[in-house]
């Protein structure tokens, strides 16, 4: 009945786009989607109210974040620089664009972008994720097309035409229904069931390693008692999804070593200079290299930093600067278990989930 019911929608679909010059509208596929949370153990989440999730949307993005036709000569997709993998993040220091063009900041994982509160890039450039989905398919140095371009080739495809009147009730493809499908799809993408996830919903337990780790992790700094003294980590990254929502100066360079003003491109303000978004530390064993500008190339190099080569600056988080009279004061064993528990981050049904694989 079923299989029916989709045969008669198609063909009714196809003689509406054949036998008609002007764009068709039929009644969208309104099936809301159900975020995939395992464990509960994040917040409830924030979708936008103008954009409800539906499974036909969600699907229309998939195929639009795997599709190469979004880039100028239709060889790199979305998921070229965001691959499963890694948590859709990008393994080489810089994404490489149409014509090998290099990017010019890391590209950060994309999930859990439902519970992402204060706009998305590096630099927070973007204020909704509708909005972040285009620029790089116009960005020169990334998918270097027009939206224009997009729409011409997009609206060649019969398959792609029925998709979007599935999921928004027209055949007509718009850069605002594309946007709107691929910010569904990301943010559809969910991370909850990672090692640590399944401990704090009682289904696993940590190795002595893993927990002593993890009591470094929330233990905040202090100079003055170093045997109780911790690695003050949920200072930045905090809560469940392990951020805060700001744009912060985690001291890797002084002033002088500036060469990206990260915040400060959008704000003007002088004191953002330097910053950029507190990522989440989440997969964050399979997201590599580290930072914006993917500096760090391993968790160890990374714990190094933040242990004894904070640098002072301007904007420097004060925090941060507060630690740089002693140092964190970790020896190599609490290295080894601060990196043992941020690897029980690492969800790895997120890496596999066929919710999210390349549908073509």
């Amino acid at each position: 009945m079923i299989y029916k019911r989709l045969l008669l929608f198609t063909l009714a679909s196809i003689g509406l786009l054949s036998c008609k010059k002007e764009v068709g509208t039929i009644s969208p596929v309104i099936s809301d989607y159900q975020l995939n949370i395992v464990n509960g153990t994040l917040p409830t989440p924030n979708l936008p109210a103008d954009n409800p999730l539906t499974v036909a949307k969600v699907e229309l993005g998939r195929k639009l974040f795997y599709d190469q036709r979004l880039s100028r000569d239709n060889s790199i997709s979305c998921a070229s620089c965001h691959r499963q993998e890694n948590a859709f993040s990008d393994p080489r220091v810089l994404s490489l664009g149409v014509n090998k063009t290099e990017g010019k900041r890391h590209a950060m994982a994309i999930f859990n972008m439902a519970w992402n509160g204060n706009g998305f890039f590096w630099d927070g450039r973007a204020s909704l994720l509708r909005e972040q989905s285009l620029m790089p398919i116009q960005d020169e140095l990334e998918m270097h097309e027009t939206l224009p371009g997009v729409i011409q080739k997009l609206s060649h495809d019969m398959d792609m035409k029925l998709s979007f009147a599935q999921a928004f009730g027209t055949t007509e493809i718009t850069a605002k229904n594309i946007s709107l499908a691929l910010e569904s799809f990301m943010l559809s993408i969910v991370s909850d069931n990672s090692k640590y996830d399944q401990y704090l919903a009682g289904k696993a337990t940590l190795t002595e390693s893993e927990e002593r780790g993890r009591v470094l992790f929330f233990t905040e700094y202090n100079e003055f008692f170093p045997n109780t003294s911790g690695a003050d980590c949920a200072h930045c990254h905090a809560g469940n999804n392990f951020e805060n929502d700001q744009y912060m100066n985690n001291g890797i360079d002084t002033d002088s070593e500036f060469t990206d003003f990260g915040y400060e491109l959008v704000t003007g303000d002088p004191s953002d200079r330097a910053k950029f978004k507190v990522p989440s530390l989440r997969n964050i064993e399979v997201t590599a290299p580290y930072m914006h500008d993917g500096r760090f190339e391993t968790l160890e190099e990374v714990v190094d930093h933040y242990n004894e080569h904070v640098k002072n600056s301007s904007t420097v988080n004060l925090a941060l600067l507060s630690t740089t009279s002693t140092g964190l004061m970790l020896d190599d064993q609490d290295k080894v278990d601060l990196v043992n528990f941020l690897k029980t981050l690492t969800d790895e049904s997120l890496l596999t989930n066929p919710k999210y694989k390349d549908p073509y």
